[in-house]
């Protein structure tokens, strides 16, 4: 047992993790470790899993062993010296930030190491990136900032300038297969289906290979190309591929949101005998609710890009039959129409296509408005 079990095809990854925390516990000074590190790589890939793990092991005694209290609090965000930044909003702000590097400037408190892990340090805004710039100019003594992003140029440039870059690979499809098998017990023709239609994402294949109502939604998603044979069919399946968003945030959503809310009355008194909310709880619950709404356009928007990027696989089958690779499908159980529309089209005509997928997705990212985005999108598609 391993803090870095869940790396799956990372053993590059893990090497240097390991000689940095092997030189953290010599005496001498070595370049193997540093304050500032940025972890890229694809959706999937497990930059996150591995920032996290890196923080468990800085703060284990022995190393990572994934077992310990020091570990196991490390990655339930409940060990005091550690901090894993994780926004649900579209953005992280400077207010955010400000608060974080008040926190992060006391001495461990257990006399480790003092780790902050941002999951999403591309969701900076770029005063709130100014901000970080300087702490991480001009660190302490025991604090080591790691930062996860896509892309290393996701990151400012001052910024990735000062930290050691790891990048992470896209792990094989057999590897994701595998460890669906073995440690969650699927059957290995469902392994091998979410391995191969989630391109690597052990965590949507983990979704996927558990879920029969996820599975139909792609099902769904996956046959809106099929019909689309003019301007209103193309209206109709961006509406459908709306509403398919909408309402998974919102079921995913719905529940949440409810609980923290009776969380936070709860605190503030309410239900208490002869008493209402104390002071300023009614501000806190508004409060609350704004940052709920942010999260649920936020999970509405990373649904349509999950949703956009299933498309694209069809596409890209079309493509490889049009190209005569046709023992390379991702989405195998759809050959037949897969191949119906190849011998129609131009494989310029399908490069476009993917591109326009890959344009709407940009957009989406800069916060274009979902439905104009997908309409304009599935009009592309429709010629």
């Amino acid at each position: 047992m391993s803090v870095y079990s869940d790396l799956v095809g990372q053993e590059h990854v893990v090497e240097v993790l390991q000689k940095a925390v092997a030189a953290t516990r010599s005496a001498t000074e070595s370049q193997e470790m540093t304050h500032a590190w940025v972890f890229t790589g694809p959706p999937g890939s497990g930059r996150s899993s591995a920032a996290v793990a890196f923080a468990q092991a800085l703060v284990c005694k022995q190393d990572g062993c994934g077992t310990c209290n020091e570990c196991k609090s490390a990655a339930n965000g409940a060990h005091p010296d550690v901090e894993v930044i994780a926004t649900e909003g579209l953005s992280i702000k400077i207010d955010e930030v400000r608060e974080l590097l008040t926190r992060v400037a006391w001495a461990p408190s257990m006399g480790g190491w003092r780790v902050v892990v941002m999951e999403d340090a591309d969701r900076l805004t770029e005063s709130a990136a100014n901000a970080l710039l300087k702490a991480i100019e001009e660190p302490g003594n025991r604090t080591v900032w790691l930062l996860c992003a896509p892309t290393l140029h996701d990151v400012l440039p001052t910024i990735r300038s000062r930290c050691r870059h790891l990048q992470l690979v896209t792990p094989s499809n057999t590897a994701v297969a595998q460890v669906l098998q073995s440690r969650d017990g699927i059957s290995p023709d469902m392994a091998d289906f979410a391995a191969r239609v989630s391109q690597g994402h052990i965590g949507r294949a983990r979704y996927l290979a558990n879920n029969e109502s996820v599975r139909n939604t792609r099902n769904t998603i996956m046959k809106l190309p099929l019909t689309l044979q003019g301007i209103s069919s193309a209206f109709a399946a961006a509406q459908t591929l709306v509403d398919l968003a909408t309402q998974q945030a919102t079921e995913a959503a719905e529940q949440r949101n409810e609980k923290e809310v009776d969380d936070l009355s709860l605190a503030y008194g309410k239900g208490a005998t002869g008493r209402g909310m104390a002071t300023g709880g009614s501000k806190a619950i508004k409060d609350l609710e704004k940052e709920q709404k942010t999260r649920q356009t936020r999970m509405i928007r990373d649904g349509l890009d999950a949703a956009l990027l299933d498309i694209a696989t069809f596409y890209r089958d079309v493509m490889m039959v049009q190209a005569g690779a046709n023992d390379a499908l991702i989405n195998r159980e759809l050959e037949e129409e897969i191949r119906a529309v190849a011998a129609k089209a131009k494989p310029q005509s399908t490069i476009k296509k993917i591109n326009a997928i890959m344009d709407a997705r940009t957009n989406l990212g800069h916060n274009a408005a979902p439905l104009l985005t997908v309409e304009a999108l599935m009009c592309v598609l429709a010629r």
